[in-house]
Formats: C-alpha cells, sequence, structure tokens
C-alpha cells in the first residue's frame, strides 16, 4: 500500500503530532529537498518521503537506487540543542532502523560501520547524514530501504543486496513508516540526552563483523587489513592491527570482509 500522510499519522497514533510529513511523487534526493527546507526554517521532526528519487545519495558519491514499489526512501530533520556532537549519530539511526526491520520478520539484521544495515551478509538499507549548513546541531537523516530488488539493478549490484520482501510480496508501507518514524523518535531522545554511549552495547551486539577480519577501504591509500573489534563510546571504529587498536572516525572510509 503506497504510503499517504494520512495513513502514516493514523498508524503513528499520538506520536504523529512529533512530525511534519510530506510524501513526494518523485524528487531527486529527499536529503537534497529537506536541506533546503532546513535552512529556510523547517522544524524539527519535518520528514520528506518520496516514491521516486532519480538522484539518491549515498556514502562517497555513491547512487542509490529508488523507484517505485521497490525502495523505502526518507528524510527526517532532526534539531538538537546547540553543543550537541553528534559522534555515533549514524550508528544510533542504524540501530532504530534494525529495531523497525524486525517487526516484519527481518530479525537476522547486521548493521556495518558506520552506516549499512544487512540482510543475511547483504545490503538492506542504507543512511546518509548530512549537517544543516551554518547549523551543525540540526541533522538531515536519509534513510533508503529495499523493499524488492528492482528488476533494473545490474547483477553485480543484485548479488550484493538484500530485500525486506520476497519477491512478489507486498508490504504496507504506511505501517513500515510508521515504525520507523516512532524508533527514531525513541533513539533521538535518547541521543540528545545521553549520546551514543547507552546504545554501544546494543550495537556491538548488532555489529556485522564481530572479531572479523576485515580491509578498511579508503579513497586516499592502499586498503589495510585487520580486525574489527568494534567501536567505542563515541561511535568510533576500533580496528586492531598488528595488536594495536586504532580509533576510525566515521569518514571516507569504509569496511569489507577480508
Amino acid at each position: 500500500m503506497p504510503a499517504t500522510i494520512a495513513a502514516i499519522a493514523s498508524c503513528l497514533g499520538p506520536a504523529a503530532r512529533r512530525f511534519d510529513i510530506d510524501v513526494l511523487e518523485s524528487c531527486d534526493s529527499t536529503n537534497a529537498v529537506l536541506l533546503a527546507r532546513a535552512e529556510a526554517g523547517a522544524p524539527s521532526g519535518t520528514v520528506v518521503i518520496t516514491r521516486e528519487q532519480t538522484a539518491g545519495r549515498g556514502r562517497r558519491g555513491r547512487h542509490w537506487i529508488a523507484s517505485p514499489g521497490d525502495s523505502l526512501a526518507f528524510s527526517l530533520l532532526w534539531r538538537f540543542a546547540p553543543g550537541t556532537a553528534p559522534a555515533g549519530l549514524s550508528l544510533a539511526v542504524g540501530l532504530a532502523v534494525a529495531r523497525a526491520v524486525a517487526t516484519v520478520g527481518a530479525d537476522n539484521t547486521a548493521l556495518k560501520w558506520p552506516n549499512d544495515i544487512l540482510g543475511n551478509g547483504r545490503k538492506l538499507g542504507g543512511i546518509l547524514i548530512e549537517l544543516v549548513p551554518g547549523a551543525p546541531h540540526a541533522a538531515v537523516i536519509g534513510i533508503g530501504l529495499n523493499l524488492q530488488l528492482p528488476a533494473a539493478m545490474p547483477d553485480d549490484l543484485r548479488a550484493v543486496s538484500a530485500a525486506l520482501c520476497k519477491p512478489d510480496a507486498a508490504i504496507d508501507e504506511n505501517a513500515l513508516y510508521a515504525v520507523l518514524l516512532g524508533e527514531l523518535l525513541t533513539v533521538l531522545e535518547a541521543f540528545a540526552a545521553s549520546g551514543f554511549a547507552p546504545m554501544r552495547d546494543e550495537w556491538m551486539a548488532r555489529n556485522a563483523y564481530a572479531d572479523a577480519s576485515v580491509n578498511l577501504l579508503t579513497d586516499f591509500g592502499a586498503p589495510r587489513g585487520g580486525i574489527c573489534r568494534g567501536v567505542d563510546v563515541d561511535g568510533a571504529l576500533l580496528f586492531e592491527v598488528d595488536g594495536r587498536v586504532e580509533r576510525i572516525l566515521s569518514g571516507e572510509v569504509s569496511l569489507r570482509p577480508a
């Protein structure tokens, strides 16, 4: 069932008053649309949902495919108190998404630092957080989830991607959006109060590469091999090389299994 404002609000119940939801037929990027609205003064809790995204962005300049019926694509604006440090925010958001998709049977969900949602070891969804220019305590949180794998998806991407639904199965998008927003509300309020530290243990329990050999990829040098030791209380990756553990801050780096 395609998303509508009224149906999502009905599923949210009293929590609906915390959000200002807009549903678009198509846009280039929900993050780009919401960043512009944020700079124009949009309130915290503003949500932009689109049925089709023509120029969706992922980390490191990647394109995120989103087509009607195959994907959920939305962005949420959240304004924290001035001075709030965003360290670990993408990991906290990942927990909210993992909790939400568990309600539709995706209970084998794992999280890959810093912002990927995995299902059976394949990419189910991704998170892109961008801070509002001039307001570093305000974040636009972009989330994409595969409902089905699009027919036009290239074979190389299909081989490493996962979907929430079995082929030709349907899902109530309105109920799923409501669960996602409800979990995000819970997590973001907790993050605003105490940061990522109290969520660390839950994230570690979902760490896709716990104590596994991994390669750390960067745009600025050759891949490095090491062991993933999880994350610290600030959300930094703990990367062990030759018995020494380094803190890797979220940036233009990514992990791959060795």
